[in-house]
Formats: structure tokens, sequence, C-alpha cells
């Protein structure tokens, strides 16, 4: 794969922030040092396996389990019943405004009714995997099938229902010049992450503390689930977070298996341990995006955006999890997308159906809108015979902060210039060899990041090493490198020096977590506080030490250095921190500081293109290549954010090549393997070249915003809008495999 960077400008800060460094973590990950929650061993641990419903939706009349010991190994079963009072069912996190239906909430096993295929049914714990599996055959479950719910526009229940309107929507829309209307569809994901979801559970009933590792894209949020679904303190609760093997969005809430599992611990006195395999990931893991939408898009005679106008069907599942309202919710929000539209309307229809829930998954509601949005522009644009890169000038938004119309605040962007860069990078190709038909497309994207809060804690030791201890946490991005970054430049320090700690709710500080694209802007800002902090404290200590004023020193390459000359290192400062007699007066004993950060949400940005080629004999699609252009504020590594461009980009055109979660008419599953649910391969991913824009946010100290889902927004409505180009304006939804291609040339 090729692939090839160009910048705007080099990236603001110090000498280590902005500068590519390799990636620490690789080094013991490639050496097989890594240790994830299969790696995690306690003596006299059992095992546990899942009966699982094999209908979407099925009563459930009686359950008849084996009795401990009846089969080799076994040593009990627990079903609903057994679980009565001491669970809940799932927390909701409901958007604000939004109507949610009352029993919504995922249980941790299926009670009088399963509703879908592959919900757990009872759990079965023995001495070994193997011997809970064949456990798991003797349990005879009595179903009642019913019919399932499949289809999104017919669901009989409703789980969510939004509705937002600002401005004068229907005076546009009355007004307009012209109106772009369309449908579209975007199918279910399956996330796929290498390492499937697991935990280990063990209970010390001494001192009535639950510990579970789990694999998880952070500690405080399964925290906080499971206080809620065990209805316990979450003092008596330690969520441990080893190594993650990719998430992608998957893992941002404990699994229901995980919850029963802890349940059968604390009965057995014994650790259970819990790995999913392939299969259970499939259908039990909750799946991304699902999605159909009705888009209009009022413009006046000149062309300029008066209002949109959308409603979405957004396909929940028969539950929902803690986070699976969030993606739709997020998709409304962003309907406005790069462009300054005065009045805009959306209303989120969120159906149930009879299967397994959806929530987030990379982009989590940003790929949906940029889509929805940017294949209605260029609709437009053909609507209204115009050039869409026209079209889109003419209305992007230029200055800022920017509120839109359904409430974000934009604060900072330069969304032409991202457009400019990705024109110039992709090289745009049209034409017909006869054999072949070629197009090519543009789209922009908006997307929401950090927010809210996040913690850090830094601790210099007397040796002068430092330990930052992060309430963000990595699965994958890279923390441990670019922390030490940023640790190492407010400290004037190398970053050798640099320790990070993350994972573990009895060693971080409480915390928000990674996802939605917040750990450097959130996570990053709040370990600068801290460090910043560490560095005011150590230049009250040096100028004590040297009996001048702090304010006079010059903190200098790992140094505090009077006005004669005189210096203290680093590392010196931190030996008198820990002596009370070289302390100044009114300083406590040691070199520590927690940091604290809460800011309003920041927005990053991009635009992506695509050259693609559509063979007329088969209909096969070939990618030629992909302009990846961001704007994620400060960069900290260039180095690791362009791989996570590169990474987001193949997973986002996976979406469009070949991925897609199939349900029949009965809501079975059958996309169910890697053999039905195609991945892409490195051998089928097209020249990624990729571009870099950045406006600093001025909402933290970084100005850092986000650019780990760049790749998986921009891509999906740049291919689109190439491939609609090279059909000659017919819009087909994707995946964009051969039979629907080459229909589509005939129609």
């Amino acid at each position: 794969m090729a692939t090839r960077a160009a910048s705007d400008e080099q990236a603001p800060g110090a000498a280590l922030v902005g500068t590519p460094m390799a990636r620490r973590e690789d080094a013991r990950i490639l050496r097989g040092e890594a240790r994830y929650l299969d790696d995690v061993v306690l003596p006299g641990m059992a095992h546990a396996a899942f009966v699982r419903s094999p209908h979407a939706r099925a009563g459930i009349a009686a359950i008849r389990a084996p009795e401990p010991g009846a089969a080799e190994g076994l040593l009990g079963v627990w079903t609903a019943a057994d679980l009565g009072e001491r669970v809940r069912p799932f927390p909701v996190q409901a958007p604000a405004g939004a109507e949610v239906a009352g029993d919504a909430g995922h249980p941790v096993l299926a009670g009088a009714e399963a509703r879908y295929a592959g919900q757990p049914v009872a759990l079965v714990v023995a001495e070994s995997r193997a011997l809970a599996e064949d456990a798991a055959e003797l349990v005879d479950v009595d179903y009642e099938p019913l019919d399932a719910a499949v289809a999104v526009r017919d669901a009989p229940e409703a789980l969510v229902r939004w509705r937002r309107s600002a401005g004068d929507v229907d005076g546009a829309f009355a007004a307009a010049a012209h109106v772009a209307r369309g449908s579209y569809r975007l199918p279910r994901l399956v996330a796929v992450p290498i390492e499937c979801r697991g935990a280990v559970c063990a209970y010390d009933r001494g001192v009535d503390l639950l510990t579970v590792w789990c694999s998880a894209q952070d500690p405080h949020r399964p925290l906080a689930q499971l206080a809620h679904v065990l209805d316990r303190p979450d003092d008596r609760i330690r969520v441990v977070v080893p190594d993650v093997g990719g998430a992608f969005g998957s893992k941002g809430v404990i699994a229901a298996e995980a919850v029963a599992a802890a349940v059968a611990a604390m009965d057995l006195g014994r650790p259970v341990k819990w790995a999913e395999d392939r299969l259970e990931n499939f259908l039990a893991a909750y799946q991304g995006r699902g999605m159909e939408a009705d888009v209009e898009l009022a413009l006046d005679a000149d062309g300029r955006m008066l209002a949109v106008r959308a409603v979405l069907h957004a396909d929940l599942g028969a539950y929902l999890f803690t986070t699976s309202a969030i993606p739709a919710h997020t998709t409304a929000m962003l309907m406005c997308g790069c462009y300054d539209i005065p009045a805009a309307e959306v209303t989120i229809a969120g159906a149930r159906t009879d299967k397994v829930p959806t929530g987030p998954y990379r982009g989590a509601g940003r790929p949906e809108a940029a889509h929805l949005l940017e294949q209605t522009v260029d609709r437009a644009a053909r609507d209204l015979g115009l050039d869409p890169v026209e079209l889109r000038r003419r209305n992007l938004v230029r200055a800022f902060p920017h509120r839109t119309p359904l409430g974000f605040v934009y604060d900072s962007g330069d969304y032409e210039r991202c457009l400019d860069l990705a024109l110039e990078l992709v090289e745009p190709e049209r034409g017909d060899d006869g054999s072949h038909v070629i197009g090519w497309g543009v789209a922009l994207y908006v997307e929401r990041g950090g927010g809210m809060w996040e913690s850090a804690d830094v601790t210099v030791e007397p040796s002068g090493r430092v330990v930052v201890r992060s309430g963000a946490s990595p699965h994958g991005q890279g923390h441990d490198t670019t922390f030490a970054q940023i640790a190492a430049d407010r400290l004037g320090v190398d970053p050798g020096a640099i320790v990070l700690r993350f994972g573990d709710t009895a060693v971080v500080p409480r915390g928000v977590g990674t996802f939605a694209s917040r750990s450097v802007a959130m996570g990053g800002s709040a370990l600068a506080v801290a460090c910043d902090r560490i560095v005011a404290k150590a230049r009250r200590i040096a100028a004590h030490a040297l009996d001048t004023e702090p304010d006079a020193l010059a903190h200098e390459q790992g140094a505090m250095i009077a006005p004669d000359g005189r210096a203290l290192t680093f590392a010196e400062i931190a030996a008198a921190a820990y002596d009370p007699a070289r302390l100044p007066p009114g300083l406590d004993l040691g070199l520590e500081a927690a940091g604290r950060f809460h800011s309003e949400q920041v927005f990053a940005s991009g635009a992506y293109a695509a050259v693609v080629s559509i063979e007329r004999e088969t209909g096969r699609l070939a990618v030629r290549r992909i302009a990846a252009v961001d704007d994620a504020g400060t960069i900290v590594n260039p180095l690791l954010a362009h791989g996570q461009v590169v990474g987001g980009t193949v997973q986002g055109l996976g979406e469009c090549v070949s991925e897609a979660a199939v349900h029949d008419e009965s809501g079975q599953l059958r996309t169910g393997s890697l053999l039905d649910y195609s991945l892409l391969t490195a051998a089928e991913i097209p020249p990624i070249r990729v571009g870099v824009v950045q406006t600093p946010s001025p909402l933290n100290p970084l100005g850092a915003k986000g650019i780990g889902e760049g790749g998986a927004i921009g891509t999906l409505p740049a291919v689109a809008a190439a491939v609609v180009d090279a059909l000659g304006g017919r819009h087909v939804d994707p995946p964009y495999d051969e039979q629907t291609l080459w229909e589509a040339l005939r129609r």
C-alpha cells in the first residue's frame, strides 16, 4: 500500500510535540510480551460458556438445566430466574430531549422472552471451557418462536424518538428555488477486533471486593456499568483493563456475559473466566451503523443552502446498551456538516428490531451524517447543473466559532483549505474506455470530539523518574508514546524518564475514558495541566535552593537556570522535593500534581476524495486512489496520526466495498463468520494520499481536536460520490459489490 503525506504547515508547540516519534509500546508487543485478557490466569479459575437463543424472537416457557456434578466438571448453571433481583438491566444514556422506551435496557440474561438470535439465555460454568461448552448442550430450553421484526421502517415499536428544529425550516423550503431529495441506506457493520470480548471475574469475600479484568476501552465506564447492573457500590468493584487487541467502539460497554460471570464468581467463590469466540462476537457483540434516511436540502437560485430536513430511521436492535442511542443522535446533530445552513429539522425514529443491539463503531454517527448530507449535496449539484466543488465552496462555514442551528458550536477550522488539498492530492479523473467507467468524488466532514472532562496524576520520584497515571486508556492508539511526548515537553525531560500507567481503577484517577476521538484533547490536556503544576512547584523549590525569585528562573533543557547561570536539573529538584530541610516554607513534601481538564466539545474536520473505476462486464469496483485530508488541530505525533488516518481509511473502505451484516426475514444473521463477512486484505488497499491541515482549537492548552476516526468518516462519502459519478448520477447504496454495480450499469 503506497501512501504519500502532504502538510500545509508544521505543528505548533515545543520540541517534542509535533515530532514523529516511533511508538514506544511496539517493542514489547512484537516480542510477545503484551498481556491480553486471555492471558489472565488465576488459581482455581473456572470457565464460562453461554446458552444462546437460536431464534430472533421467542418466548421462553421453561429452562431445564443439569445440577452441578451431573456432567463432568459442571459447577453450575445460572438463568435469569437465578439472577433474580441481584441484577438490573443496563443503564441507558439518553440524548437530551429523547423519548426512550421504558423497557429499553438490555437484560443480563433473557427472561420470559429472547429478542435476538445469539442473546444469552443461560450461563454454564465448569472446570474448563471445553467442559462448559459440553454441559451447555445439556441445557434444555422450551422456546415458543414468534414473528421477528426485521425491517427498520416497518418496526412496530420504537426504542428512541427525538426531534429538533431550528430556524424557519418550512419557510425556507417554501421559498426554495430547488429542493434536492434522497433516500439512503447504510447497512449494519461488525467491528471485528482481532481480540474478541471477555472477562475474568474474581471475588474476595473477606474484603467484599469484586475484581473484573476485561477487554475494554477504559476501566471507569465498565466500573460504572457494573455498579449499576449489580446494584453494588463502585468502591467494592475494581476493574482492570490489560492490553487490548482492538475495539473500534465495540468495547465501550461491559458485556452482559461479563456481568453474569461476575455473579457466578461471587456465588462460587472462585474466579470465572469468559473469553468470547469469533462466532459469539458476530452474534452478540453490538454492531455499528444500520440506518435508513430521507434527506431534503433547500437551495435558492444561486445555490445557497437554505435549510436541511431529515428523518433518520435507526436500527437500534432489540434493546439498548448504555451508549446505543448516541450514534443516531450524533448523526442528527451533524446534519449541517461543514455548511452555513441557517435552518434545520431532524427527526430520529429509533426502531426496535429483533436483532443484536447497535452501538458506537468507529465514527459512531459521524460517517452516517457525512454520507447522507454529502450525497444530497451532490444530488443538488447535478440537479442544478453546478460543479459539486463550486456548490460546496459557496456554502462553507468560514467564520469561527460557528453555531449550527442544531446547537453544535464549531471551535475552529479551515474547510476550504482541506477541500483544496484533497483536490490537489487526488488528481480528479473521469472517463469511459469502453470496458471501464471512471468517476471521482469529494466529500467534506466535521466531527465532534472531546468534551466532558478527563484526569491525569503526575508523580516525580526522587530519582527524577516521572510516573503518569491517566484516566484515558489505550487500545491501539499509541497513548504511551503521545502522552510521554506531552509530559516530556511540559517538564523539559527526556521521554525515556516518563512512565505511563493506564487501565486499573485501583491505580489510575477516576476518568471518563477513550472514545469519540477525545484522548489527546481531553486526556492530553489534563496531563498538560498536571505537568504545568509540577513545573510551578519545581520552580519554587529551585528558587529557594538558588536564592532567587521563581519568576527569574529560566526553564530550559530539563533545568531551572538562575540569571547568574547557576542551575538545578530536574532530577536534583525532585530529590530536594522529598527533603523537608530543602523545601521552602508552605510547600508539601514530594513533587506530584493532579490535573483535571474540562471543556466543551472540539470539532475536527476534513475533506476526502476518491477516484474509482467499474468494470462494465462484471460490475467489479476498483478504488484507484484516495486523498485523505484531516484537520485535527495540533498534531502531537505526525507518525501516529498518519497511521490513524490510514487505518481509519482502510476501515471505511471496507464499508464501501464488502462489509455488511445481513439478517434474513426471520432475523437470522447470514454473515456470521469471516467466511461470509468479507474484510479487505492489504493486497486490496489502493494508494492513500494523506494530507494535514492544522487549525488549533482554542478550547484546550494543546490546541488538539481528534484524528482517530477521520478516515472512517470521510472515506465512505468520498467513495460513494465517486461511484455515483462513474454511474452517471445513478445512486446505489453500499456496499458496492459486483452484482449491485453490474445491475446499476444496465439500468
